[in-house]
């Protein structure tokens, strides 16, 4: 049986000021204490094999922490990219509140359905994600993998392995959930590790 131990990248600039991120926002400092954290908690618990991250600039940072600490180079894979945002990307979360309540194609029982202009919804980020780490999985199907990735990614991942969107969270920044799988199926995915380190 392998695993694909998913990594929330660490605290961003985004995340600092509530607003949605754009792809090339940085981590803060607290970000990079989170990175540096968390990469000390896996090398207690895991063996991982190898390690991939996200191409947006918060994932690659916090991977490329991780990655020296434990002796891992990163590979940076396509398509494990947070949720697009549209037009939201740069925006607060203000903004997104007055927008579903002006948009008649939001439905707050389906959320995960919304398309905001020039993205997409969650529901297409999970097509999108879950064919990229089927691959992975398959190409690793014995070993543990780091995958350093994006919060509503996560969640849209995890819908799709349980098989419902109710009452699942973004996890927290450098939070670690582990997909285990065997003979090309995956398990929905367990949190094991939560962030320490939170902002004041």
């Amino acid at each position: 049986m392998g695993k694909l131990i998913l990594v929330r990248h660490g605290e961003s600039c985004a995340n600092r000021l509530h607003i949605f991120a754009e792809d090339h926002t940085p981590l803060t400092d607290l970000g990079r204490a989170q990175a540096h954290q968390v990469a000390g908690r896996i090398a207690t618990r895991f063996h991982p094999a190898a390690l991939i991250a996200s191409p947006l600039e918060r994932a690659r940072q916090t991977a490329e922490i991780i990655g020296r600490e434990l002796g891992l180079a990163v590979e940076v894979m396509p398509g494990l990219e947070e949720s697009d945002f549209g037009v939201l990307k740069g925006q607060s979360y203000e903004v997104y509140q007055r927008t579903i309540l002006t948009d008649p194609t939001f439905d707050k029982s389906a959320v995960w359905r919304w398309v905001p202009e020039g993205g997409e919804s969650t529901e297409m980020t999970g097509r999108r994600v879950v064919p990229v780490l089927e691959r992975l999985a398959a190409r690793h199907p014995d070993e543990e993998i780091l995958v350093v990735c994006h919060g509503m990614m996560m969640v849209a991942l995890w819908a799709h392995l349980a098989g419902s969107w109710h009452g699942l969270d973004v996890p927290p920044n450098c939070a670690v959930l582990v997909v285990s799988h065997e003979a090309g199926k995956m398990e929905p995915p367990v949190l094991v590790e939560e962030c320490l380190l939170s902002q004041e």
